[in-house]
């Protein structure tokens, strides 16, 4: 079990969210909390709600706040909620933080300024708002997407500061995790991409915030534990099943990351379904190879 003293530790995944087959594609809030309810009976630690995995960008306001209640209310004692608060303002994101807080989440995950590219003056501002709603702030480094990159120097600054307690690292250079355990030794490393959890497990992270536990939660908190070196790693039980896992993994680092997971839990037997605008299902040899690889994970018995 993680430190509950540390409620970013451990498995956590980044929440897929169902959508009902309506005009509107209205959010299923109980569809939600079942699986909410099932990733903690198949071992995850927490869930991440309001994540780009959750479509945030696509919700009104109202529906985001009441994704994090919902997430709250359904989470078994024990169980972790770290909502994603990333706005493009520092207020915004603050004011997020806030209504996480309110609602009962003991941490949250937060993107630099989203869709600005901010000097280092500005990113360290941003974290100094979050901050200021009293949670625990995990920074979230993809500068993939958001065009800005929480090197480990800046890590380090944010850190000393106490802004942040965590970082979730998904610029895909596992390299970083050594120095930034060397530039700030006290802050916790996060697997931030499926794909490097292997490597960045056996490298002293201390947890996971995960996509394709939506789908197969089982064999992903397995492989986790197996991983990480904090638990014991067992690189000859962990290798294997990583290898033949990492097919369906490498879709978390892909732009149709999101229909590739929902898909998955389709042919999983979960609830995936729709996305909102502007993604739409995939089709073609794309989504024939989510369906081939997700096949051949199940039928290995994978769940």
């Amino acid at each position: 079990m993680p430190d509950l003293s540390a409620p970013w530790r451990g498995v956590h995944v980044a929440t897929a969210l169902p959508f009902r087959d309506d005009d509107e594609l209205s959010v299923d809030y109980e569809g939600y909390a079942a699986h909410v309810r099932f990733l903690a009976e198949h071992g995850c630690d927490g869930v991440c709600p309001n994540g780009s995995l959750g479509e945030y960008q696509t919700l009104t306001d109202e529906e985001r706040a009441r994704v994090v209640r919902v997430a709250v209310e359904a989470a078994p004692e024990g169980f972790g909620v770290m909502p994603g608060v990333a706005a493009y303002g520092a207020l915004e994101s603050r004011r997020w933080a806030e209504q996480a807080r309110e609602a009962g989440a003991r941490a949250v995950l937060a993107l630099p300024p989203n869709s600005y590219r901010a000097d280092r003056e500005a990113v360290v501002g941003h974290y100094r708002e979050v901050a200021r709603a009293g949670l625990p702030v995990v920074a979230y480094n993809n500068p993939h997407d958001t065009k800005i990159d929480l090197t480990p120097e800046l890590l380090a600054e944010l850190h000393g500061e106490g802004l942040i307690a965590a970082v979730k690292e998904f610029s895909g250079d596992v390299r970083r995790a050594y120095e930034i355990a060397e530039r700030a030794p006290g802050l916790d490393l996060l697997i931030g991409a499926d794909d490097v959890l292997l490597e960045l497990g056996l490298s002293g992270a201390v947890g996971w915030i995960a996509g394709y536990p939506n789908a197969i939660p089982d064999a992903s908190v397995e492989l986790y534990r197996l991983a990480t070196s904090g638990a014991g790693a067992d690189l000859e039980k962990a290798l294997p099943l990583y290898r033949a896992l990492h097919p369906l993994l490498r879709w978390d680092s892909r732009t149709e990351f999101v229909q590739a997971i929902k898909a998955s839990m389709d042919l999983a037997g979960l609830r995936g379904g729709s996305c909102r605008p502007p993604r739409s299902r995939l089709a073609g040899e794309v989504a024939a190879r989510v369906v081939r690889e997700t096949e051949t994970v199940l039928a290995l018995g994978y769940r």
